[in-house]
């Protein structure tokens, strides 16, 4: 058996790794979508601020979770509170991402609600990380 290098939750399925920018944007708010309050509500103004701060991102599926992609490598994802059953959803930073700021910065946030302060915060993040 064949085992899978991008598992999803039930319900989802893989998006084509050779499917265009649409097909992987409909598959992250597909699953934006299925997502419980008031992780969906996060998620959706998450993908907005992403969209709008970095449109080279390209949105995907990484382990079922909503993630952002340049060049085909993660930089950024939105992991909602009740995936791993915790008390606030993380909006997190790969190695990709251009954030290194001397020897050590963070790289994952506790998000519970996003206000216009933490909008500018993604924002700026967001720009900072695709730089």
């Amino acid at each position: 058996m064949k085992k899978s290098t991008n598992p999803t939750t039930p319900g989802q399925q893989n998006p084509d790794p050779h499917a265009d920018k649409s097909d992987g944007e409909s598959a992250v708010l597909a699953t934006i979508a299925a997502m419980p309050e008031p992780d969906r509500v996060t998620g959706e103004r998450l993908h907005a601020i992403i969209k709008a701060s970095a449109p080279v991102l390209t949105p995907r599926l990484w382990y079922g979770m909503p993630a952002y992609a340049k060049d085909g490598k993660v930089v950024c994802f939105f992991q909602g509170r009740e995936k791993f059953r915790t008390r606030y959803a993380t909006f997190g930073f790969m190695h990709e991402a251009n954030l290194d700021e001397g020897n050590m910065w963070p790289t994952a946030f506790a998000l519970k609600k996003v206000t216009a302060a933490e909008e500018e915060k993604i924002a700026a993040l967001v720009k900072k990380a695709v730089s």
